[in-house]
């Protein structure tokens, strides 16, 4: 049981994901809101992230991001049969935030999804990769360590905050492949949606391997 605890607070974590910050970044992030729209989405992504980890956090870890359990997983805090009910949990999830979310709107063009940087599939791959990287190498420093737990969520929802900020104007940001999966589906878009997928993939595995070389380091 505590087993399929931790999978529906990670399928239930990336539903809120998905139906409130793409949601926002579908309402807002637009030309004709400018700036405001921008800093709008970025907060919506990291203020779900802070709520969701405060409430779910005890039960799963609130990783609801693929990425980020593929971290876990590298660093050996999860095991391979848990990493693949993460998954499996996560994109449901996200796929039926996508769905409410299309249902209350009804335009797929609205789902918050991720697009190519100027129609360039390596530049959009380097760009996620990069930001996935700063995301998870700072939820790798931030959880390692108990008395930090406090903050936690606090350090986490900024770190993504900080991500969007830059990455909204190139790809949307992604930096989470089931964030990315779901709106596509459901809006039936999965053009280049793999970029969106390996992309964080790659980021997290390299902040994983830089993260344990340097706890070898650590004072």
């Amino acid at each position: 049981m505590k087993r399929i605890a931790r999978y529906l607070s990670e399928l239930v974590g990336t539903f809120v994901l998905v139906f409130f910050a793409c949601g926002v970044a579908g309402q807002i992030c637009t030309p004709e809101n400018g700036v405001a729209g921008l800093i709008g989405t970025a907060l919506a992504f990291g203020l779900v992230i802070v709520a969701m980890a405060y409430s779910i956090g005890n039960i799963s870890g609130c990783h609801i991001n693929p990425a980020v359990s593929l971290a876990f997983l590298i660093k050996g805090d999860l095991s391979i049969g848990d990493f693949i009910g993460y998954v499996i949990a996560q994109t449901g999830g996200a796929i039926g935030g996508a769905a409410a979310l299309n249902f209350i709107i009804n335009d797929k063009t609205k789902l918050g999804m991720n697009a190519l940087y100027n129609g360039d599939i390596w530049m959009s791959f380097a760009i996620e990769a990069v930001l996935t990287f700063v995301f998870v190498l700072a939820i790798l420093g931030v959880t390692s360590q108990s008395k930090t737990g406090s903050v936690a969520g606090l350090v986490i929802g900024g770190a993504l905050v900080l991500v969007h900020l830059l990455g909204i104007n190139f790809t949307g940001t992604s930096v989470n492949p089931a964030r990315s999966f779901g709106p596509a589906l459901i809006a039936g878009n999965l053009k280049d949606i793999w970029v969106f997928i390996a992309a964080p993939f790659a980021g997290s595995l390299l902040a994983s391997l830089c993260y344990v070389l340097f706890r070898k380091y650590e004072s």
